[in-house]
Order: C-alpha cells, then structure tokens, then sequence
C-alpha cells in the first residue's frame, strides 16, 4: 500500500508537495471501517509522508476490490500483492454510505469517532429511519475544490472531507457549530463530524453539513451583472452600474447586513475586545512589513509601494481603540451562497496558510468587508483581462465596484449601526493589505491574473491603465 500512494499521492489535486520528490510514505494509521473481507472493503489510512525536512499527514479513505468496475477505473491506486485493487473509496457510492451512517449512528470505529450533532436531520416518517443513511442514497463527489474532497449525498447533505490534516480545533467547525447553537440563518446547518486523537490531539478528518441545493454563489451573480453591464456598453447602450438588469446592488446590500449578522453572533459566540489606543500603529508596522516581502517577490509591486506606505501611515497614526473579535478570515464573494432564504456563509477556516493559532485569534471585523470589497473589485476587473475594449470600459469598471461597495457598508450599517466608511483610514489600509497579499498570490499561482490587483493600485493612485 506504501508504493502505491507514493505513486498516486502526485499526481492529485489536493497534494501539497507537488514538484518535490517524496521520501517516504509511511502508513501510520489504519482503521477498517467495513466488515472483514466484504467485497467491496473500506479502510481509513492516515499517511505520513517525508519530503525532505517537512512530514505531512495525508487521509486517505481506500476501498478494495477484486475486480474494479471501469466506473471508478480513475481513481485506481494500484493493485495489491493479495490481487485487490485499491481506489479512493470517496468515489464509490456503496462506499461512501458507510461514512454517512456510521455519523448518522453515532459510531466510534477503533480511533476514529463518527460524530452527530442531532438526530433530526437523519430520521424521517413514523419508524424514524435514517433518511440521509439509508441504502439506496446517491453521493457525487464535487470536483471544484483544489484542497479537500467534498461528496454531496442526494440533495440532502455535504461531507467536507479534509486531506492534508493537522491536530487542533477545526475552525470551521467550531464556528459552524456556535452560530447554529445561537440560530444563525446565515450557516448551513452542520450534521456531524469524523474525528480522531485525544486532548489537543484531536483531529478533526470531516464535517457533513446541509446541502443548499437550489443556491447560487456570489462570486457567480457578480460577474453576472458585471458581464451585463460590460454588454450594454459595447452595444453603445450607455449604462450606470444601477440600470443593467442584472444589478447587483439589491443582493449586495443583503450580503453586507448577513455579514454584520454573522460579526455579531462571533463576538457573542467568542467574545471581543477593544484594543488600546496606539494599536493601530503595530498594526501598520505589519502591513509595511507585509509590503516589503512582496515588494522583494514582484517588483513590479515597487510602482505603488509609496501610495500603499501613505495608507499605512495614515493608520500609523490612527489613536482610536479598535475592536477586535473572531471573524472569517477569508472573505470574499466565492465564500458565500445566496439561497431562497437569503445569504449564507461558507468555509470559516480562515486562510489555510496561515497557522492554526492566528486563524482562531481576533482581528478587526474591517478585515472581512475589505476582503468583500477587494472581492467586489476583482468581479469587476478579471473580465476585462484580454478584453478589447479594457481601457474604454475601466471607468464603468470603477463605478459598478463603488456601487456596490456603498451598497454593501448601508446593508452592514443598517444591521448593526456600524458604518465601514465612517472607520476610512482602517479600511482603506486593510484594502491595501489585501491587495498587496493577492500581488503576491497571484505571482505565485495565477500570473495571468496579476494585473487585478496591481490595476487596482493603479486606480487607487488615479493612473489609467493602458489599452
């Protein structure tokens, strides 16, 4: 089993070590969570594997078989001295029940816990049987994600299944929990959790939430009504942001009170706290230094590193206490579903990147409308990447992303009081922070799409970029 996973753990998606040779791969767990020699077989394996001076922990769910159906000929593993062949099991629907009714039952399988928030959700009619359990369920396995794998199970639930794991609290599930317990509309549902390890040991391998079935995301309506706009003018139909048909500013305005809804229930979940006056200044000394490493990386980020040292200034000098509470962490338009109830908010992880310690600390709830707004911006913007007529359209550009910005801070201010412009110095700042980390990510990852950000420094600065 060891060779083949240092064979197939490459060459997929979720792999964090691509491009380095791997070492070792070591099988330090194994639980079977089916009965002994059942045909098809399922087995929990947690993989340790060496890539020079980092050991990574990769979950890995194998099914057997003696004879592999062509339908999952894809996801073959590799054959077995014993002549089964392995697969990743999240693919096989006979398979991936067994993960759903072990949570629906509450199981404990050796080292690992099947964990369910409540009952209600798997049980239906007079005999209350297990509807999401039962045999004849279908799963699909979403293909979108680049980190994780995600199974859907009808149209009823999702299993996030995490693939590289790490011990300690699993911020998405804590926070989806403490707001469900507090009535939040604006979570999906969670319905369980597989775990493992003890005390701080602990790792959390999976989360089944609600399906929003029938939902859209944010990311998708935007670029909707940006694409719509952009048409009106190519056609010379001369058009503000508010006349397309496909105008945004109505769900924008929703978006920005669901987000003071979801701030509130965090701080009342985990508490807040005022930072003493002065903190801005620390705050500041991050982002120049923030600026500097990405400045090192993309040179090109040099044209706007003193426009971006005047922002942070400003907040340098900032004496007002800001507040600081548990929020998102990574916010923007593809983190959110708008469903027939209205907004709800995804994936509370925060940045995977970052460690596990910060993600869970307290920042300024500005953190997440700045990551909405930039948002806003790039909805606008990576359409007009190639476009003929980029420079005749910047302006139209401009005035749809200041269109729903104002739209989004009245919808955060009319549900909490709170305006973000009325705090311009902290946002404009954390703006330009997120800005300067996207430079860097899209350096690193999407070079094609690194004139978003920069462009939108450029504007920041009054320049127009060029046809």
């Amino acid at each position: 089993m060891e060779q083949a996973l240092t064979g197939w753990l490459p060459g997929q998606r979720w792999f964090a070590g691509k491009g380095t040779p791997i070492d070792e791969v070591r099988v330090a767990a194994e639980t079977e969570l089916t009965e002994p020699g059942l045909d098809p077989g399922l087995w929990h394996l947690i993989a340790a594997v060496r890539q020079g001076s980092r050991t990574d922990s990769y979950q890995v769910l194998v099914g057997l078989r003696a004879d592999l159906p062509g339908r999952l000929e894809h996801v073959r593993i590799g054959t077995l001295p014993n002549g089964r062949t392995a697969y990743d099991g999240l693919h096989d629907h006979t398979l991936a029940r067994v993960l759903l009714r072990g949570i629906a039952a509450d199981e404990t399988r050796g080292p690992l816990r099947l964990r369910r928030v409540s009952a209600e959700p798997f049980r239906t009619g007079p005999g209350h049987q297990p509807a999401l359990a039962s045999e004849d369920i279908e799963s699909l396995v979403m293909t979108a994600e680049q980190s994780n794998t995600s199974l859907v199970y009808g149209e009823e639930a999702i299993l996030k299944v995490f693939r590289r794991i790490a011990p300690g609290p699993n911020p998405d599930l804590e926070v989806s929990i403490a707001l469900h317990r507090l009535g939040s509309p604006h979570v999906a549902t969670p319905l369980g959790w597989i775990e493992t390890g003890e005390g701080d040991g602990t790792t959390v391998l999976g989360i089944l939430s609600q399906y929003l079935r029938a939902a859209n995301d944010g990311w998708s309506m935007a670029a909707t009504s940006v694409r719509d706009l952009y048409a009106m003018q190519d056609q010379g139909q001369v058009a503000g942001a508010g006349e397309v048909g496909g105008d945004f500013a109505g769900e924008a305005t929703r978006l920005g009170a669901a987000t003071a809804a979801v701030h509130s229930g965090l701080a009342r979940a985990f508490g807040s706290e005022m930072l003493a006056p002065g903190a801005a200044a620390e705050l500041a000394a991050g982002m120049r230094h923030r600026l500097e490493e990405a400045v090192t990386a993309v040179p090109a980020l040099r044209d706007h590193a003193g426009l971006a040292g005047a922002v942070y200034g400003a907040l340098a000098e900032l004496r007002e206490p800001i507040l600081v509470q548990r929020i998102h962490g990574d916010y923007h338009l593809g983190q959110v579903m708008r469903t027939q109830a209205g907004w709800v908010v995804l994936d509370f992880e925060g940045e995977p990147a970052v460690p596990l310690a910060t993600r869970r600390g307290r920042f300024s709830p500005l953190r997440d409308v700045a990551g909405m707004l930039r948002s806003f911006d790039y909805a606008a913007r990576h359409q007009l990447l190639g476009h003929p007529d980029r420079a005749a359209l910047e302006l139209p550009a401009r005035d749809w992303v200041r269109h729903n910005t104002d739209a989004f801070c009245a919808g955060y201010a009319g549900a909490s009081g709170i305006d973000p412009r009325d705090q311009a110095v902290l946002l404009r700042a954390l703006e330009f922070d997120k800005a300067v980390y996207e430079v860097g990510y899209e350096a690193r990852n999407r070079p094609s799409w690194l004139p978003i950000p920069l462009d939108s420094l450029a504007a920041a600065a009054g320049v127009r970029p060029e046809a």
